[in-house]
């Protein structure tokens, strides 16, 4: 495989039963807005990757076996320049796993879950090693 063929990641899509509500809670936990296609599908655009987010209708006709809300396996990433003020801007109503922490790899990172209950990590890199890691990714 090639350079030119290497797969880029893209997107990762969260499906859901109430899409309003999810893009309500990335929206004000980003302070990006997101694009709506539709009623039931809206993308919200980073700096290198985009967030779906999809009524479960939209997969009607594919034998996913998707259900919404189970999640169990996957954390959502968002690297960003302060844990602790997405922490105040989602305010008392989230539902935290863990407050905003320092972690021994060198990231600050605040772990919620989602109005689904998808975990969600916040994070940005704090140690000189962590930083060097992330210098230029998604223009950090």
């Amino acid at each position: 495989m090639t350079h030119n063929d290497t797969p880029a990641f893209i997107s990762l899509r969260v499906i859901t039963d109430d899409v309003d509500r999810m893009l309500g809670f990335y929206e004000r936990a980003t302070g990006l807005t997101a694009t709506r296609a539709t009623d039931d599908f809206a993308e919200l655009d980073t700096r290198i990757g985009r967030l779906v987010v999809a009524h479960a209708r939209t997969m009607a006709n594919l034998p996913s076996g998707l259900e919404p809300g189970t999640s169990r396996s996957i954390i959502i990433e968002f690297l960003v320049d302060d844990p602790d003020a997405v922490r105040d801007l989602l305010g008392s109503g989230a539902d935290v796993v863990l407050p905003p922490t320092t972690m021994p790899w060198g990231n600050r990172s605040f772990l919620v879950r989602d109005p689904d209950g998808n975990l969600v990590n916040f994070f940005a890199p704090v140690s000189r090693e962590a930083i060097a890691k992330f210098r230029g990714a998604a223009g950090a």
